[in-house]
């Protein structure tokens, strides 16, 4: 991160830790398939929101973050 950057934060409830990971998902039944949403995570909440995803079967791809 350079100065003037705003840090990507962790989409886990209430976490305000910096994210190091891009989970890429779509719920089918309401995007069209070219879509992809994200959330970002940090290193203890990619665990429990791909799972989050996956068992819904809306995880695409977890990807780290440059």
């Amino acid at each position: 991160m350079t100065d003037g950057e705003i840090p990507v934060i962790c989409s886990g409830k209430g976490c305000r830790a910096p994210a190091r990971w891009r989970l890429v998902w779509n719920n089918p039944r309401i995007h069209t398939p070219d879509r992809e949403k994200v959330w970002t995570a940090c290193d203890e909440h990619r665990e429990p929101l791909a799972h989050h995803l996956a068992v819904r079967s809306f995880l695409r791809r977890v990807e780290a973050l440059d």
